[in-house]
């Protein structure tokens, strides 16, 4: 069964901003974990400098080394999405020519956070920066964290400019995203990782998935296995993250749960810069014995098992649990 793939890959990570011992921007790190995603975790997307990636903790010359590093290592073999998000017009726009000349292949664009604007304001913000580079555009739908949701009425209009190819949804109204869907081309992708299969399952293009920078082949494998046409195996390994999703989703933000774990297997990542806080050794054991469960899962093949069954309790409340407020998934 062929399923097209979206102007932004199929699989993309929200990939970390990998730091030093002293906080500072690791570049040769960044490089490093680029290729580990793309040539060992079939990640066909990278997209730096998201919320995962620390960007209101990061400086706008580090956003730029960040993209120039990432293009030049695997440009030719991955798209490069620039997260260039503010709450200021002309910062955003900004932002968006910078990473346009330090060679990103996409942009992707939240809606302004704090100041709640208005809706006729927030389309004409996200239009600006649509009409400032020749890049494609994914809008970034996440109300729980930004206070302002793009409603339906909204991505409808946004959806006849040229450059607006795509949406990362965590909006958690499947009713919007399958209107839009069905009333657009705007290529819809999951930006909570619990909802890569079902999205795709409706039309969806692919996930920008935070979990992907420590199991990329496993969130690679839950849709090449829908895509295959078998959906059975699709669904068992999507109910094989679960518990390892829960976890890193839930509790804490996803940066500090990824960081830990990539930190663990000494692969590049680094402190968390503050406000985070780096997690404990307790929070990190829960994290890695849920990752070697998913990854027996996977190996195994054998039928999924309830979150009960894995190896450490999983805090917070269930996968997908309603309130976006209280979610803290998205890059």
């Amino acid at each position: 069964m062929s399923i097209s793939t979206g102007p932004f890959g199929r699989v993309a990570a929200a990939m970390v901003t990998p730091f030093d011992a002293a906080g500072e921007l690791d570049v040769e790190g960044a490089r490093r974990l680029a290729v580990r995603l793309v040539d060992e975790g079939g990640c066909d997307a990278l997209v730096l400098s998201g919320t995962t990636g620390e960007s209101p903790t990061t400086s706008d010359e580090e956003k730029s080394a960040l993209v120039r590093a990432v293009a030049a290592e695997v440009g030719d073999r991955a798209r490069i999405v620039a997260g260039v998000g503010s709450s200021d017009t002309r910062h955003t726009v900004a932002l968006a020519r910078d990473a346009e000349a330090c060679g990103a292949d996409g942009l992707l664009v939240v809606t302004p956070y704090y100041s709640r604007p208005t809706q006729e304001a927030v389309v004409h913000h996200l239009r600006t920066v649509a009409d400032a580079t020749g890049l494609p555009v994914m809008l970034y739908d996440i109300p729980g964290r930004t206070g302002t949701a793009l409603t339906t009425g909204s991505l409808l209009r946004l959806a006849a400019h040229p450059r607006i190819r795509g949406v990362k949804d965590c909006a958690y109204d499947l009713l919007k995203s399958s209107r839009v869907m069905a009333e657009t081309g705007l290529a819809y992708y999951a930006g909570c990782d619990e909802f890569a299969l079902p999205l795709r399952a409706i039309g969806g293009a692919g996930c920008v998935s935070t979990v992907a920078n420590i199991a990329a082949p496993l969130v690679c494998g839950v849709l090449d296995a829908y895509d295959a046409g078998d959906r059975e195996s699709a669904a068992r390994r999507h109910r094989a993250l679960a518990p390892l999703t829960q976890a890193v989703m839930t509790g804490q933000p996803g940066t500090v749960a990824v960081k830990a774990l990539l930190n663990a297997r000494g692969l590049p990542a680094g402190p968390v810069r503050g406000p985070l806080l780096d997690a404990d050794a307790g929070l990190t054991a829960r994290l890695l014995a849920l990752l070697a469960h998913a990854e027996a899962e996977a190996g195994a093949g054998a039928p999924g098992r309830a979150a009960a069954d894995a190896p450490a309790a999983v805090p917070g409340p269930a996968v997908g649990a309603g309130a976006p407020a209280s979610h803290v998934a998205g890059p």
